[in-house]
């Protein structure tokens, strides 16, 4: 289960641009956030990245990737079809090996000594699994991630086995298929943005193409259920945190999360609290 490649899917219409946009990162210095997802991947011992984009971004993303545009490879996905298309983008570039997937609208902020994409790839190596990064998500989020079913690891806190995938599954769906015992009432394990997949799974999504080749959308989350039916597949929660800079106010969170966990902590407090002090009643 060797993982030597990673993938981030950034060609979505309103993706596109968010791997882009600069946050202050945790070491105090100003970075595109496709720069911090380089470093994330970097620390998992991966050297070899795929970048699925729209046509025409590659000159943006080199620049945006700095001292990591050498490791780049620019996949182009030239007909919008969804995130499972995306992922097919890159078939040729994994080829028969286990990959880092990454999505390119989040950040991650550890919460120990490892960053998130080193303590997946380290599961995924001593399972010999696929494996899904996942946080337990509020009911009210479902609409924005895909959540998962399974039941908790014999003696493993935090690791399932996954019986079931769905996509954005409404509050009904998720309490009718999805309960996972031990987490709060009206919470949910849904993804975490990143997971360590093996090739089967561009198997299943090339399978899947061929047989609907007309449809708009190729998703992603039909295959990785398939994939649940066929061989173990694993959910995990991460000592860490993802932040969807996708989102409302998410791109501004993320950044406090950073400045947070960095060594500016105790001045970005200080002018928190000056912030909250002198707002307006």
């Amino acid at each position: 289960m060797e993982v030597l490649k990673a993938v981030i899917t950034a060609a979505g219409q309103n993706q596109r641009t968010l791997p882009l946009q600069s946050v202050v990162d945790t070491d105090g210095q100003t970075k595109a956030a496709l720069a911090i997802l380089l470093e994330e991947i970097a620390e998992a011992n991966i050297g070899e990245v795929g970048v699925v984009v729209s046509p025409g971004d590659e000159p943006a993303y080199r620049a945006a990737a700095g001292p990591h545009a050498s490791r780049l490879t620019f996949l182009a996905q030239t007909t919008p079809r969804g995130y499972g298309h995306a992922v097919l983008c890159a078939r040729d570039f994994v080829g028969r090996h286990p990959f880092l997937l990454l999505v390119g609208d989040h950040l991650y902020v550890s919460g120990g000594e490892r960053r998130c994409a080193a303590q997946l790839v380290a599961i995924a190596n001593a399972e010999q699994a696929a494996v899904s990064a996942v946080q337990p998500t509020h009911e009210s989020k479902l609409p924005y991630y895909g959540a998962v079913g399974g039941r908790l690891v014999a003696g493993r806190q935090g690791l399932y086995e996954i019986t079931e995938v769905i996509e954005k599954p409404t509050p009904t769906e998720a309490e009718q298929t999805l309960i996972v015992p031990g987490l709060r009432a009206g919470h949910y394990l849904c993804f975490f943005g990143m997971h360590v997949l093996p090739p089967t799974v561009m198997d299943l999504l090339t399978e899947a193409d061929g047989q609907t080749p007309d449809a708009p959308r190729l998703p992603l989350s039909p295959a990785l259920a398939r994939l649940a039916r066929r061989e173990r597949y694993l959910a995990a929660e991460l000592s860490g945190r993802r932040y969807d800079i996708g989102v409302k106010y998410g791109l501004l969170t993320a950044q406090l999360a950073l400045a947070l966990e960095g060594r500016d902590r105790a001045e970005v407090l200080a002018g928190l609290v000056e912030l909250l002090a002198t707002r307006p009643k």
